[in-house]
């Protein structure tokens, strides 16, 4: 494999480890997803791909769904803090300025992530590539308010994001 994105060619020609070592990570700390979605090869495309990682990630149990959930790390928190986030999660949240909070909202931001842990039993999960420290500080206390299933619902269509933009930096149709 070469340092450059795998064409989906490529990927249906990957034996199930080399396919699981090249996308397991764009889950968090899931390669199972990656795992179940190699025996839907061939992919057709990249969005036939994006497709059946989803399909597998939505045909598991609920306690793996919800592991997946619990295996992202706080935003702006201890991890964050102390550079123990995997590589992708620290330039996403770098892109959203997490990393570099006023003292005011580093603590916003923790008193968020403990009361929404707290009210729902997993972290707060959203695409930060897509947002920006004001909107997910908006969308955090949006969100504290919503019942558990719709949280569990929320967390995994924002993971389904996370995942489709780490996938398009690697993977070319």
């Amino acid at each position: 494999m070469s340092s450059s994105r795998a064409s989906i060619a490529e990927l249906n020609t990957f034996s199930k480890e080399t396919f699981v070592d090249y996308l397991g990570y764009i889950y968090e700390h899931s390669p199972w997803i990656a795992e179940g979605a190699w025996t839907s090869r061939p992919f057709a495309s990249l969005d036939d791909l994006r497709a059946k990682l989803d399909r597998t990630l939505q045909a598991a149990a609920p306690e793996a769904r919800l592991a997946l959930i619990k295996a992202h790390p706080d935003l702006a928190g201890r991890l964050a803090r102390s550079g123990q986030l995997t590589q992708e999660s620290t330039e996403e949240q770098r892109s959203a300025g997490l990393d570099r909070l006023p003292e005011e909202e580093a603590a916003e931001f923790e008193r968020l992530n403990r009361a929404y842990l707290d009210r729902f039993g997993f972290p707060f999960v959203i695409c930060a590539r897509l947002n920006d420290r004001n909107t997910i500080l908006a969308a955090f206390r949006r969100r504290l308010f919503h019942a558990r299933e719709e949280e569990i619902a929320t967390a995994l269509a924002e993971i389904h994001q996370i995942a489709g933009l780490r996938l398009a930096q690697i993977v070319r149709d």
